[in-house]
């Protein structure tokens, strides 16, 4: 299964900024920090700082619920100023066994920017699985409520999403 077969949501918007701009602001990783209800902090890892094929970062996360955990992500696609796609990872082996192969990763994110006048179409996406994640965790938990978990889950994403366009859009436009 591909992670374009997976379960997943996406939020899209029009900023007024060249890509080349854009695209400084989503290969920060940093800043959806700065915007995500839910993600709290994030480091690159292995002496990098900055996005390269390969390349890892860890994300601090808090839920709602006070669910804490820690995740490290893989950069698996990195097309300059098109394309910054990542694999979160659960390499602690918080919802089973360790996963440190982005064939394993718990979710997948992207930001696609595509040339649209004198600005860009942004678009972030996310994807659930194929690995193990806190979702799976609950879904096994109650599965006869799965439709429900997961359509939850995706407005969560969806809330922190908007959050993080909002904020590109704004430093970019501000910037210009």
């Amino acid at each position: 299964m591909t992670w374009v077969e997976l379960p997943q949501v996406h939020c899209d918007l029009y900023v007024d900024a060249a890509a080349p701009q854009v695209w400084e602001l989503v290969t920060d990783i940093h800043l959806p920090a700065r915007h995500s209800p839910e993600l709290q902090r994030v480091a690159w890892l292995d002496g990098v700082d900055r996005p390269s094929l390969g390349a890892r970062f860890e994300g601090h996360n808090r839920h709602h619920t006070g669910a804490e955990w820690r995740t490290v992500s893989h950069v698996v696609e990195l097309d300059e100023h098109r394309a910054f796609a990542w694999a979160v990872l659960d390499e602690d082996g918080l919802f089973g066994d360790a996963a440190r192969e982005p064939a394993q990763a718990l979710a997948f994110w992207r930001f696609d920017l595509a040339p649209d006048g004198d600005g860009t179409r942004l678009r972030q996406t996310a994807a659930f699985g194929p690995g193990r994640s806190g979702l799976t965790l609950i879904v096994e938990s109650s599965p006869e409520l799965k439709e429900q978990i997961i359509t939850g889950r995706q407005k969560e994403w969806l809330t922190g999403m908007e959050n993080t366009l909002r904020g590109i859009k704004e430093r970019a436009e501000q910037a210009r």
